[in-house]
């Protein structure tokens, strides 16, 4: 559930717990555990979950398993992470009915992201190419049966935004199971909690930019499920004067029109929540009704600063519970 906070004590759920940063996926990371004594136990499962992801997706890595999928097209058989990875992408793709899809690989790259971010010149040259649409995911083939995967030949794939929410998710049950402790993890702005949470709730502070847990701002309050917010004001850059950002629109292969400031939207599991805030941002203006229809709590922010909020997420101070509700993509 999420719940808007009534005053000051919903900044003082963090006293008594344990609570870590740490940098990976080209990102902040924050773990936070209810039980102070499993801070250890928890920061080793996550940053294992963590390298796991990394090894086996990471398109900035000449080594990851991903790249194995590109040599010739034929099937390849891979790990249950990568797998489960590429079968998560896919099943997102088809539940935003296409909106966020994993081929969008060498669009994103023609854009300039074409390295980890923090190495991404903030200025450049105009771009040379123009951008073409993503081949869209229902080429890639997966077998359940042999696990195997088959990318056709010229078509790479970018799992950032839900290899991110999927390690958020993993590693959250992870620690929740292993400790008994309730555990929240944020990637990237993107969190789930599992297990028992604290009596108030996990405060996480929603600014115009980004989202963090325990935040000194505007805060919501997340006892379950998933939170995840895609924004087109970071991870942006420019080129040729140009202003770029890292949300893709696969139907042109360009960057998403910057309608959304940020959205924010509460799901059942950080995959759930992180598919319909980054389609939210493709959609445009058409998202509110769409996430309305889908019953996802919502809050959006246009580039104006006029605030759209839907499904039950009150605008401002509001006081009632907000259930976190959302069609499993039943890819796990």
């Amino acid at each position: 559930m999420v719940t808007l906070p009534r005053g000051p004590s919903a900044y003082a759920v963090d006293r008594g717990t344990g609570r870590t940063h740490l940098r990976a996926l080209g990102t902040t990371v924050t773990l936070a555990v209810a039980d102070v004594d499993v801070l250890s136990t928890a920061e080793a499962v996550l940053r294992d979950e963590l390298e796991a992801i990394d090894r086996a997706c990471s398109r900035f890595r000449s080594d990851s398993e991903i790249w194995r999928l590109y040599r010739d097209g034929r099937p390849v058989e891979a790990s249950p992470l990568l797998y489960e990875a590429v079968s998560v992408a896919c099943a997102v793709a088809e539940l935003s009915g296409g909106a966020v899809d994993p081929t969008v690989g060498d669009a994103v790259e023609a854009l300039g992201y074409d390295r980890d971010f923090a190495e991404v010149a903030a200025i450049g040259e105009p771009l040379v190419t123009r951008p073409v649409p993503a081949p869209g995911w229902w080429l890639i083939e997966l077998n359940d049966q042999t696990r195997s995967i088959a990318v056709p030949h010229g078509i790479r794939l970018d799992l950032g935004a839900s290899a991110k929410a999927l390690v958020a998710d993993r590693a959250a049950r992870r620690i929740a199971s292993m400790t008994n402790s309730g555990a929240l993890v944020c990637v990237g702005g993107d969190i789930s909690v599992s297990g028992p949470a604290p009596h108030d709730g996990w405060p996480v502070g929603i600014a115009v930019d980004c989202v963090e847990p325990f935040d000194d701002g505007p805060v919501v309050s997340i006892s379950a499920g998933g939170l995840a917010s895609s924004s087109t004001a970071v991870r942006s850059w420019r080129r040729g004067g140009r202003r770029l950002h890292h949300i893709v629109d696969p139907t042109t292969g360009d960057c998403a029109s910057e309608y959304w400031r940020l959205v924010s939207v509460v799901a059942a599991t950080c995959v759930d929540a992180n598919a319909f805030s980054t389609a939210a941002v493709v959609w445009g203006e058409s998202a509110p009704e769409r996430l309305e229809a889908r019953g996802l709590p919502s809050r959006l922010v246009r580039h104006d600063g006029v605030e759209v909020c839907v499904a039950g997420w009150s605008a401002g101070s509001g006081e009632h519970a907000v259930a976190a509700q959302a069609r499993s993509t039943g890819r796990r």
